[in-house]
């Protein structure tokens, strides 16, 4: 029974930056970056361990019978060997085989490190796995804006620079739709500049992408900037942006203030909202001219313009430059009120 239980529950092994080598480790991951992170820590710990390390990588889609075996036997020189199975979840039969047997008895001196991204394949396995004392890492995927700043904050730590929260905002804003780019971004950002990271080096190297998306129109537009946010945003569709991801950003700023305005009406703790505190922050500003009336007017302008980028209208551009001008207009009309 406490084995069932056990395997019905949410995984509770070791995070990608925590993990250390062993005969067997596991890697499930919803964010390749991270699962990459994962394996280039192991690698690193078995060079460390022994910079004589063989290193061989073997595709799981492609895999043939008694491959396993071959790269697992003694080798001549009795070095140690670091083994990476990608794509796991594409294995074949023969490999499922091949490492519901080898996970029972591991080779002595060989680290095996097989890497599933998602989807039934291989559960037999992963469950064998799972009910070993062998490490099972799970990387769920970077989905908020929070996760993303963690991610960020947390490689800055390992290369023991800082930023300031404003730039890893913006940073997050211009490419946070592809964590591994918005990671690459950052190493570029380490490499190229020294002491705390601003937002004003974010700015030198991004700012063709920072003003190309729809984030920059919503912060516009939270201001009531009508000039502002239609350059922005006509400068966003010059550039390929499409109008989906425009209305999803300005949609995402104002369902936040709405979220903290709420919060604050019933006298409640920011902090229920789940959000960092420089996002909390930053919404409190945002809100000074905001009525409650104003930001349902620009919900329901948001709504419609969903729907009709999404196929309810000819022109999906109008339809987004309707819902940017009606916030604006909600927001100057609020501010004079009050």
């Amino acid at each position: 029974m406490a084995t069932r239980a056990r395997k019905q529950s949410a995984p509770t092994g070791p995070t990608w930056d925590q993990v250390t080598l062993a005969p067997v480790v596991l890697i499930k991951t919803g964010e390749p970056v991270l699962g990459q992170r994962a394996q280039e820590r192991l690698v690193a710990q078995a060079r460390q361990k022994d910079p004589a390390t063989e290193l061989t990588r073997i595709d799981a889609a492609s895999y043939e019978a008694h491959q396993l075996d071959m790269v697992t036997s003694p080798s001549l020189f009795g070095e140690p060997r670091l083994v990476l199975i990608e794509n796991l979840e594409q294995m074949t039969d023969a490999l499922l085989q091949d490492m519901l047997t080898y996970v029972s008895a591991p080779a002595p001196d060989v680290f095996v490190v097989a890497t599933h991204r998602g989807g039934n394949r291989g559960k037999k396995l992963l469950d064998a796995i799972a009910a070993s004392p062998f490490p099972v890492v799970t990387c769920p995927p970077l989905k908020n804006a929070r996760d993303k700043n963690d991610f960020l904050r947390a490689e800055l730590t390992r290369a023991g620079r800082k930023a300031d929260p404003a730039a890893l905002a913006a940073l997050v804003d211009a490419l946070g739709n592809d964590v591994m780019e918005m990671s690459s971004a950052l190493s570029q950002l380490m490499a190229d500049t020294q002491g705390t990271i601003t937002v004003d080096h974010v700015k030198t190297y991004y700012a063709g992408r920072i003003e190309a998306t729809g984030f920059t129109v919503a912060d516009c537009a939270v201001k009531g900037d009508v000039a502002g946010a239609i350059t922005a945003l006509r400068h966003a569709i010059s550039t390929g942006v499409d109008p989906v991801p425009i209305v999803s950003a300005l949609a995402m700023k104002i369902r936040t203030l709405a979220r903290v305005a709420a919060v604050r009406s019933k006298g409640g703790s920011l902090q229920s909202l789940g959000m960092a505190s420089w996002q909390i922050d930053r919404a409190s500003k945002e809100l000074s001219g905001w009525s409650d009336e104003a930001l349902a007017t620009s919900l329901i302008a948001i709504a419609q313009a969903d729907s009709d980028v999404k196929g309810g209208a000819r022109d999906a551009v109008y339809a987004v430059e309707r819902a940017v001008i009606t916030t604006c207009r909600a927001r100057l009309a609020s501010g004079r009120r009050r």
